[in-house]
């Protein structure tokens, strides 16, 4: 795989270059973005959540942690929209 960026000669270029911004037009993506702009400090304890939801699955979590099912379910759609937007943005 080659990791160098793209040179003008590329006839890819701009498909990837596409193909990247519209990555960058979902929800998803505006979602993890706000969120790591308000919050950089809750950022890995978010993901880490996120990870443990799951691996022990929703309601799992939910009953465990004594949290409300939407708020556990909005900690995992949050933490998977900050991992979206972390892997599309680098």
């Amino acid at each position: 795989m080659n990791d160098e960026a793209p040179s003008a000669a590329d006839p890819t270029a701009p498909q990837r270059a596409a193909f990247l911004e519209s990555l960058m037009e979902t929800d998803l993506y505006s979602i993890g973005a706000y969120f790591c702009d308000e919050h950089p400090e809750l950022v890995d304890e978010l993901v880490a959540r996120s990870e443990e939801i799951e691996q022990g699955g929703l309601e799992a979590y939910s009953t465990a942690s004594e949290a409300p099912l939407e708020e556990s379910f909005e900690t995992l759609l949050t933490g998977l929209a900050v991992r979206y937007y972390k892997a599309v943005a680098g």
